[in-house]
């Protein structure tokens, strides 16, 4: 994940969701199931790492190589000489002999359809169909009896296996025939009695998720470092590759693009106090080993991604949060910041370490330390690691400096694919998507020096907020007679390095162009225990049980898609290529993303993305709190009256959603801080403190997996446009409340009825829209699960135009002012605040920057946008 922020998903008021029971499968219970009495969920076979040439390495910082570590497979979860699945054959005569009772729950019993069996050729004999007017047909022996006797001489001898093999052939046309014209063959009821029943599918992922395939998962995904563009996330890339390919999944394969990245060159960072000499010192920069130093695993250097090279001198100067406020009150105060090196710590008013270093360039800064304080993250939280939770004093917060607000995806390719012989590249000098500054992360232990040397230059901090938490410091502000600090960053800078996106895919069989895809970053800043290798875990899991459900004939109505991104870290640089390489399919046939960065780092659910409400709560009332086994999460969930919040940006979904329209959901278990961005990220933590029986691993796969079977598979695409509607029309008077708090008398606030008004009219259009949904529901439950041809194709259009709505809030010829890539007139990261939930971004950007007419015909032009998708809604 790119930061991690407090109140990531903004509250709102809970809104009234029908339960599951009021809500689930419109299917009918004709269907049958696959799911055994006692069924434990297997992997294929252990197989050994693929063959294939790796990149070479790169000059400066290398990965270990990884087969030292440990062999790359052994993690894959396997099926052993013990399975009873070791072929696709006996999972299929296992499925058919499940004629039986669910262990555990008597009110859920398993049912065979007359369709289930499948007619496998045209040589079966047509005998075994019971066709329903068979009892008026002849038999041969009555035909035969009826035919008159003939001289012997003038007698014909018919062949009557060719004869019977001609009728044979004219009935089936006939019933065919017959079939069609009855609409028995509809998109509908051909579904409907599949030989898979919905609730049974939903019980299987439900108890087949298996905790102990996480933990290995993590184990293995955690061995070794594993940063975009080195050895590490390569190796990685094929793990993955692998574990796609035996679960079966189709299309399966790497997607290579060529991108801006950087690295540390050996020895070329340093941080250090130069003059006075009595104050002479210099960091250590580095974490500690945090295993030992025969072991394989190689700890990644302490550096900023897409930070700028440089080798600088100048005085020294506390800058609080680093905000563009903290800047403004430092010059208030008459502390001139030209030439001078700002002294920054993370998180607090400026939650984006990249906005903190381009807010000390323009405040006249040269260079730019961010530093972990204790007060955040470290032992005033509580017990650091290995003790306890938190960040130790040795721990350094790595992270990326692209201003991703600005430029999203490789910063030399902004608006288009960076595939490899891209010929089109921008200039790295002086790229709005990078800081023109160097800058670099440092832990308390170090800054500490740096916070002590500061005392009597400058102002003395009395504002508790401004003070952090480093002990044995005296807190002042320095000016340009501090101490001089030499800063070091000498980046081994590479313009086209690859990354590679892992890819498979299940087929839908309604609508196979349409898809639902679930993503998961792989790459991480070290060994990437929370971020991102929980959410790697899980996912693969998922890919797992899907997998198992594929193997047993099951197919999704609309299409799945799996995607394991590289380069997330940096500037979520692979999903952004690759939306980038097929936009206009994707706003074409993308109908849902589904994303999941850091899995589990503690127990709070946490969700964004309102158009995903309902199904989400359907699926949250079946997963059952590890804690509290007599509670779900749904429950839970209101209790505490959490919602479904916007996004803001951050992950791999800003993509999907800002740039093609793909509605986007972005969820995982989050809670107290932990040792972010460092190599204290691991396993180990994890398995003491994050998750120790892996239980919300399991509980976070269970919900991600009946997330997508419901998107995938339900007949009506279950977003709720109801509260999406509702959310619209709250986000259109919060703007009208926070424009007229910016407002003076020589800016009055700008009129936003048009905006307002369209917003209600969504809210008309939802509704009209919605009664559809109920009145095909009802239609085909009282024809007892039935759905004519005609019926069908217009929910299936019905589907489209509810995926399409996103994507027609896209402002495609034109874009956000000054950075036109991103698309969508509610959700975008606002300019100076990339990791908040700031709606209608366009016309925010511009009241903050005092631009008021631009903000009006921001404003004006979101109305327009937003009442035309109202009307498509419903035309």
């Amino acid at each position: 994940m790119v930061d991690e922020k407090p109140n990531k998903y903004e509250q709102h008021d809970s809104l009234p969701i029908p339960t599951y029971e009021e809500a689930i499968s419109s299917r009918p219970s004709s269907s049958q199931s696959y799911l055994g009495p006692e069924e434990v969920s297997h992997d294929a076979e252990r197989q050994g790492l693929l063959a294939r040439d790796r990149p070479p390495r790169n000059s400066g910082y290398e990965p270990p190589t990884v087969e030292s570590a440990r062999s790359s497979l052994d993690f894959l979860p396997s099926s052993g000489e013990s399975s009873r699945r070791n072929s696709a054959e006996a999972l299929q005569r296992e499925i058919q002999e499940m004629d039986i009772e669910e262990p555990g729950d008597p009110n859920i019993r398993l049912r065979t359809s007359r369709f289930s069996k499948r007619i496998t050729s045209l040589t079966h004999s047509l005998s075994s169909i019971n066709l329903p007017f068979r009892q008026w047909l002849p038999s041969g022996q009555y035909l035969r009896a009826k035919i008159p006797s003939w001289p012997q001489a003038l007698r014909f001898q018919p062949n009557w296996i060719i004869v019977g093999r001609i009728f044979a052939i004219f009935l089936v046309v006939f019933i065919i025939w017959l079939f069609f014209i009855s609409d028995l063959f509809s998109v509908r009821s051909a579904r409907m009695n599949s030989m898979f029943d919905p609730e049974n599918l939903r019980t299987y992922v439900l108890n087949h998720i298996d905790a102990d395939n996480i933990r290995r998962n993590l184990q293995y995904a955690t061995k070794y470092d594993h940063m975009a563009g080195t050895e590490g996330s390569y190796t990685h890339a094929i793990w993955v590759e692998t574990a796609f390919q035996q679960a079966g999944l189709e299309r399966v394969g790497l997607e290579k693009f060529e991108v801006y990245l950087n690295n540390p060159k050996i020895g070329g960072r340093r941080v250090a106090i130069i003059d006075p000499p009595e104050l002479q010192w210099m960091a250590k920069l580095e974490e500690e080993l945090v295993y030992p130093v025969e072991w394989a695993a190689q700890q990644t250097p302490v550096f900023h991604g897409h930070s700028k090279t440089g080798n600088i001198t100048g005085p020294l100067v506390y800058a609080n949060y680093g905000s563009r406020e903290d800047f403004e009150r430092l010059a208030k105060e008459g502390i001139n910041l030209e030439g001078s090196i700002a002294l920054v710590r993370y998180y607090g008013t400026q939650a984006d370490r990249a906005l903190k270093v381009k807010a000390a360039q323009l405040a006249g800064a040269i260079g730019c330390i961010i530093y972990s304080d204790p007060v955040e993250d470290g032992f005033l939280k509580g017990e650091p690691y290995p003790k306890g939770r938190y960040m130790p004093d040795d721990a350094v917060q790595r992270g990326s400096v692209a201003l991703s607000s600005w430029v999203v995806g490789d910063v030399l390719s902004p608006g288009y694919a960076s595939l490899p012989g891209e010929q089109k590249r921008e200039p790295v000098e002086n790229n709005p998507g990078l800081v023109n500054i160097p800058s670099i992360p440092l832990a308390w232990r170090d800054a500490q020096k740096l916070l002590q040397a500061l005392k009597g230059h400058g102002k003395k901090i009395t504002d508790a907020e401004a003070r952090g938490g480093v002990p044995d410091v005296e807190w002042w502000t320095g000016d340009s007679g501090s101490p001089t600090v030499h800063l070091m960053n000498d980046q081994d800078e590479r313009e086209r390095e690859g990354i590679y996106n892992v890819l498979g895919r299940i087929t839908g069989v309604e609508q196979s162009e349409k898809s639902i895809i679930v993503g998961n970053h792989r790459d991480a800043w070290c060994f990437g225990g929370a971020d991102p290798g929980s959410g790697t875990a899980v996912m693969l899991e998922v890919v797992r049980i899907f997998g198992e459900l594929t193997t047993a004939g099951w197919r999704p109505r609309r299409t799945i898609e799996f995607a394991s991104w590289d380069g997330e870290e940096y500037n979520m640089i692979g999903s952004t290529e690759h939306v980038e390489n097929r936009i206009a399919d994707l706003r074409r046939d993308g109908f849902a993303y589904l994303n999941v960065d850091v899995g589990v780092s503690g127990t709070d659910f946490k969700a964004g993305g309102p158009i995903f409400a309902t199904t989400l709560k359907r699926v949250l009332d079946r997963v059952k709190d590890p804690q509290d086994g007599n509670r779900t999460f749904r429950q839970i969930w209101e209790v505490n009256q959490t919602t479904m919040a916007g996004l803001g940006s951050g992950s791999d979904f800003v993509a999907f959603l800002d740039l093609a329209g793909t509605s986007s959901i972005d969820m995982g278990f989050h809670g107290l801080p932990y040792p972010y961005h460092s190599c204290y990220d691991n396993y180990d933590w994890m398995n003491t403190y994050g998750d120790p029986e892996f239980q919300y691993h399991k509980a976070l796969a269970q919900i991600w997996a009946l997330l997508v079977l419901d998107l995938a598979d339900r007949p009506i695409l279950p977003f709720d446009m109801n509260v999406y509607a509702r959310e619209v029309a709250k986000y259109a008077n919060e703007l009208e409340t926070y424009v007229k708090s910016k407002s003076t008398k020589s800016s009055p606030a700008i009129n936003l009825t048009p905006l307002k008004s369209a917003a209600n009219d969504f809210v008309v259009s939802a509704k009209r829209f919605e009664d559809w949904g109920a009145a095909w529901e009802k239609t085909v439950r009282g024809s007892g699960g039935f759905e004519p041809n005609t019926l069908a194709q217009q929910r299936i259009g019905h589907n489209t135009k509810m995926a399409d709505f996103e994507t027609n809030l896209l402002d495609v010829d034109g874009g956000l002012p000054g950075r036109e890539q991103f698309k969508h007139i509610i959700f975008a990261p606002q300019l100076w605040d990339t990791y908040g939930t700031a709606y209608f971004p366009g016309v925010r950007d511009a009241v903050e920057e005092g631009e008021w007419e631009l903000a009006q015909r921001q404003a004006d032009k979101a109305a327009s946008i937003l009442s035309r998708a109202a009307k498509l809604l419903v035309s």
